[in-house]
């Protein structure tokens, strides 16, 4: 389990994340959600502990994250941030090695070429393997970026929670990607020793695929749980400044705006 307690986050006076308290369990596809400005890349930092809040813990089950080894973190623990070009040539197989680099010391073994190759299998970018990275679109980097953090924690590891932090991994991406990329998510969730959370800006999406939804307004959580508890017409009204038309026949929710 992923825990954040009491987190604050101020740039001088100004409160990034206030007094946040949340749990992302293994099993489960957690998204955050919440409008520009409202924390969630501050969020998604902290929880990496690529900032450093200036109070509360995050824990990685039992222990706190600032307590463990940048090394032993970077075995069990991969992050797509939003920022994700390359200015070197590089083929897209070796663009996809570099998630394995905290596995092995000089060269990658033959578990790491494997991990790699399924991982380019898993996204559906096998075939351009052998690509200069600089030629490919902004979608086909994202994807072959998604191969390289899940080909990080590939193999489940004894005893441990692996940890899959995914800061709006839909940019760049088109409706059928993004649907793809959804639909691999929910795969990789059924390995049940995974905390996968992501951050989305589509509330249809994050509706439709979520199993647990934090919604950040002002720096604060407005709303969290499933998507009947979070997706009301008076949170997303508060947070988005928007009322919601909200279709739900029990199946399946759909958010419209007028």
């Amino acid at each position: 389990m992923l825990v954040a307690k009491n987190i604050v986050y101020k740039v001088g006076q100004k409160p990034l994340l206030d007094d946040v308290s949340i749990e992302f369990q293994p099993g489960k596809l957690n998204l955050i959600i919440g409008p520009n400005g409202a924390g969630k890349s501050t969020l998604v930092k902290v929880l990496c502990n690529q900032l450093q809040p200036q109070g509360g813990t995050v824990y990685y089950g039992e222990k706190p994250v600032s307590s463990i080894p940048v090394l032993q973190a970077a075995r069990i623990r991969s992050v797509l941030s939003q920022n994700i070009e390359l200015a070197f040539s590089l083929k897209v197989s070796e663009v996809v090695m570099m998630g394995r680099y905290p596995h092995f010391g000089g060269s990658p073994g033959d578990k790491d070429v494997l991990a790699c190759e399924e991982a380019m299998r898993f996204f559906e970018v096998w075939e351009m393997r052998e690509r200069n990275y600089l030629t490919l679109s902004g979608g086909e980097k994202q994807r072959v970026h998604f191969a390289r953090v899940v080909a990080q924690i590939w193999y489940p590891l004894p005893e441990s929670t692996r940890y899959l932090v995914l800061d709006e991994p839909l940019t760049f991406l088109d409706v059928y990607y993004q649907f793809s990329f959804m639909h691999k998510l929910m795969e990789l969730r059924q390995q049940q020793d995974i905390v996968i959370v992501g951050v989305v800006h589509d509330l249809n999406l994050a509706a439709k695929f979520a199993d647990h939804i934090v919604l950040l307004h002002n720096a604060k959580v407005l709303a969290k749980g499933n998507r009947d508890e979070v997706m009301t017409k008076e949170n997303i009204s508060k947070a988005y400044q928007l009322a919601p038309i909200i279709y739900d026949n029990g199946t399946s929710m759909h958010l419209f705006f007028e």
